[in-house]
């Protein structure tokens, strides 16, 4: 079953939710988080290898009159995952075993599974992208790491003739075109910059 095919839910905490259109491109219609930690996910989940396209509330479970909406669906290639960020609000205790009868995996996140630096690199990742990168800037970054393999960051952005140089890098970081190491540090000039190898 793909996302795009689940029930969309509705929820009494829409008027709560914090309402925004970040430039997430793997987020299957309106993005909605609940918090701060809930918008951090999204940004964990933009850029998680193993995961093609997610989306926000949009799975309805019900037990008796009870009604709950996790907070992220996402689709992987070998399964549905559904992710409740749990910070002050906790979901009901029904809720794990309604999602696995569904045939879904559930896993929950709190601030404490949050690797700081990943969702560092994340949000910066984010913060520099939109728009697009141009044929020519694309086709020639790809090309120099055909020819070399790898190169830093810094060698990277000086590839870069018709895209804002950090924009463009950005861009192809979140297409998938390219990676880098969002684990290990900050990302800065010496991060190296390959062929993403998917």
């Amino acid at each position: 079953m793909s996302i795009q095919s689940l029930p969309s839910g509705k929820t009494s905490r829409t008027s709560q939710a914090i309402l925004s259109q970040p430039k997430f491109s793997r987020c299957v219609g309106r993005f909605i988080a609940t918090d701060q930690l809930a918008r951090d996910v999204a940004c964990l989940l933009e850029f998680e290898e193993a995961v093609s396209s997610w989306n926000c509330r949009s799975l309805q479970l019900r037990n008796g009159f009870d009604t709950y909406s996790p907070d992220f669906v996402a689709e992987r290639p070998s399964d549905i995952l559904v992710i409740d960020a749990v910070g002050q609000r906790r979901p009901p205790p029904w809720v794990a075993e309604a999602i696995v009868r569904e045939g879904f995996t559930y896993r929950t996140m709190s601030r404490g599974d949050i690797d700081p630096i990943r969702l560092k690199n994340c949000k910066d990742l984010l913060q520099c992208s939109g728009g697009e990168v141009s044929l020519g800037d694309r086709v020639r970054l790809l090309s120099v790491l055909n020819e070399h393999s790898s190169l830093t960051l810094a060698e990277s952005l000086t590839v870069f003739q018709e895209t804002t140089p950090i924009r463009g890098l950005a861009n192809m970081v979140a297409a998938r075109l390219i990676e880098i190491d969002l684990d290990t540090a900050l990302i800065g000039p010496e991060t190296v910059v390959r062929r993403y190898r998917g």
